[in-house]
């Protein structure tokens, strides 16, 4: 028999390991949200079309970006001046309205890093930046990437930056599917103790936090398993013979309005007019 039938036969073996269900805190948190937005993002292929991006995503990634940067240059480097050069190098205009809009926000952005680094330690080296991290449930192979991890102690504490216009609350920070997913990742991957969650919120120069338990935890893991086994029923009704659109059917709201696969979407469409790609941006008031 050839290698790859032994192989198959072995797999479908009664008592070998159910597969575990891949995915991200994202993945999830797509489908919960919509099932027909998952369906576009996620099991179509190839996936249909995108809409325009969004202004507020840029300065999002752009200041990701920069702290990024920032924590990779040598100790002496890491400077006020340098995250401000790093954030202009990371900038995109993509999104704003004009390039005044994209000029005045890039300004806004290097603000708040410059007044966000000015009370870090260059030297108070984090266990990781954008690291990936990952761990296993009986149902899941979970895994997701860390903005920072802070060693605290002999602790080590989960990092997550926020760019959005409303500071983050401990009730966020509490009920975030990816932070306490980052917490079991990190506990799995580096192998050290780790319950402590801060959103670092950069326009208001605020902390929110949450000290996990295991129970917190449990809570968190038996959501993500239940959306895992929505996943696994619609994809089997597919398989199935049913219809991809009652499978995965669209919840539609007014997040409908701003839905990368709005264009793809006849049901999204009607339900809400679109916004403008630049309008999660808070405007200063009109100059009397």
């Amino acid at each position: 028999m050839p290698r790859d039938s032994v192989t198959v036969v072995q797999m479908e073996m009664p008592g070998m390991p159910k597969r575990l269900f891949a995915c991200t805190p994202s993945k999830l948190a797509t489908f919960a949200d919509c099932p027909r937005r998952y369906r576009f993002a996620y099991v179509e292929r190839p996936s249909p079309p995108k809409g325009p991006p969004w202004a507020h995503n840029t300065v999002g990634s752009a200041v990701h970006a920069a702290l990024r940067s920032w924590w990779e240059l040598p100790i002496e480097k890491r400077t006020t001046a340098a995250v401000r050069q790093l954030l202009y190098g990371a900038w995109s205009p993509t999104g704003f309205r004009d390039d005044e809009q994209s000029h005045r926000w890039r300004a806004k952005a290097a603000t708040w890093l410059t007044d966000y680094v000015a009370g870090l330690d260059p030297a108070d080296e984090p266990a990781g930046t954008e690291r990936t991290v990952g761990t296993t449930t009986p149902a899941l192979a979970l895994s997701g990437r860390v903005d920072r991890i802070d060693r605290r102690g002999d602790e080590l504490v989960v990092v997550d930056y926020k760019t959005g216009r409303v500071p983050s609350t401990e009730d966020e920070a509490r009920g975030s599917p990816a932070l306490a997913a980052y917490v079991l990742g990190v506990r799995r991957t580096l192998r050290r103790p780790c319950s402590r969650v801060e959103l670092h919120h950069l326009p208001s120069g605020t902390v929110a936090a949450f000290e996990h338990t295991d129970r917190s935890l449990a809570n968190h893991v038996r959501r993500a398993e239940d959306i895992a086994a929505d996943i696994a029923t619609a994809t089997e009704a597919v398989e199935a013979g049913q219809s991809p659109d009652e499978a995965f059917p669209a919840v539609t709201g007014r997040q409908c309005s701003w839905c990368d696969f709005r264009p793809s979407c006849p049901v999204g469409r009607a339900a809400v007019p679109a916004r403008e790609s630049w309008s999660f941006l808070p405007e200063e008031p009109a100059a009397d």
